[in-house]
């Protein structure tokens, strides 16, 4: 019989980066079962001291933008700087697609083999919105592991795209060429939320496109204003597959964490990251209550009913659920 490892053994494994018991500590705090939500919730008390070293650097772009590539030569170019780089990969239709997000590890595989670097796929495991819930726990316990660049890659778009840009310091974008209209499929949405873009896949070749792709960028960046004043986005070409335009990246993404530092907006921005992860788990538990006993399960599914075929509003059916939720009719 295998000997449970406790808490304890969990806690200064993650503080050593003993990546065997970083990956169980990950799995404790994926779980949905009730003890060990219970579990999870003391390890990451435990580890909380030791966390908030990182930069956290969201990346996302369309399919075929190169993310993975991108990642692993980023990754290597960074640890060559002497950081230790943990990468976190966001698939919202794992439910659906298996084995998507375990290929993403499989064409890291040279990063993946580095002693200084981590990979961990974060499936949605079918929650609101289709996005990781346990992102951002995950993350914690990597930087409590020593990590000093958190890569977090969004696979999908739209929602998880929000979320990513929610915890992370820094959101980039990576963008190919060749779509015809260069600026079509990204939404203005994404735009305001970017603090750098790389177009990805530049060759001598296609110079000319690149560099067109860039103004027209740029031109349209300049009537979006970033949320952080003096910071206007770079429009990076490069060539991840090459290791082009790494260098210029790396800084870019240097010389911003170090303004938000300066601006004192740092700090201010990961207390909204933590406000925001704590009005996601309370939406989380609320409808997680849905399923807490038979008759509450029964209304639930009740009101649904009557919203999805429109006998009564959606926000009628909302409300008059809630208000038996909180009058603690069951």
């Amino acid at each position: 019989m295998k000997k449970r490892i406790s808490i304890e053994e969990l806690v200064l494994g993650v503080k050593s980066n003993n990546i065997r018991l970083l990956g169980k500590a990950i799995s404790l705090v994926e779980s949905k079962k009730p003890e060990h939500r219970e579990q999870a919730e003391i390890l990451l008390k435990e580890i909380l001291p030791y966390t908030g070293q990182s930069v956290r650097i969201g990346i996302t772009g369309v399919p075929g933008a190169g993310k993975s590539t991108f990642i692993e030569s980023f990754g290597k170019y960074a640890i060559a700087q002497g950081k230790k780089v943990a990468v976190l990969a966001i698939d919202p239709s794992s439910s659906l697609n298996q084995g998507s997000i375990l290929g993403d590890k499989t064409r890291m595989e040279e990063l993946a083999k580095d002693p200084n670097a981590f990979i961990r796929p974060s499936p949605s495991g079918g929650f609101l919105g289709g996005v990781a819930n346990t992102t951002f726990e995950t993350m914690l316990l990597c930087e409590a592991a020593g990590y000093d660049l958190i890569l977090i890659e969004t696979v999908g778009v739209g929602q998880s795209e929000v979320m990513v840009a929610d915890i992370s310091d820094v959101f980039l974008y990576l963008k190919v060429m060749g779509t015809g209209d260069e600026l079509q499929g990204i939404k203005r949405g994404i735009m305001e939320m970017v603090d750098l873009i790389f177009i990805n896949k530049v060759e001598e070749e296609n110079i000319t496109l690149a560099k067109n792709t860039k103004l027209e960028l740029m031109r349209a960046l300049y009537f979006i204003t970033h949320k952080i004043e003096d910071w206007k986005v770079p429009v990076v070409l490069g060539s991840a597959l090459e290791n082009k335009g790494l260098q210029e990246i790396y800084q870019k993404i240097t010389e911003f964490v170090a303004l938000k530092k300066k601006k004192n907006i740092f700090d201010v921005e990961r207390k909204i990251q933590a406000e925001k992860r704590f009005e996601y788990w309370v939406k989380e538990l609320i409808l997680a209550r849905t399923q807490s006993s038979e008759a509450l399960k029964k209304a639930y599914l009740e009101h649904k009913k009557s919203a999805s075929e429109l006998e009564r509003n959606p926000i009628s059916e909302a409300q008059s659920f809630v208000n038996k939720l909180f009058k603690k009719e069951f």
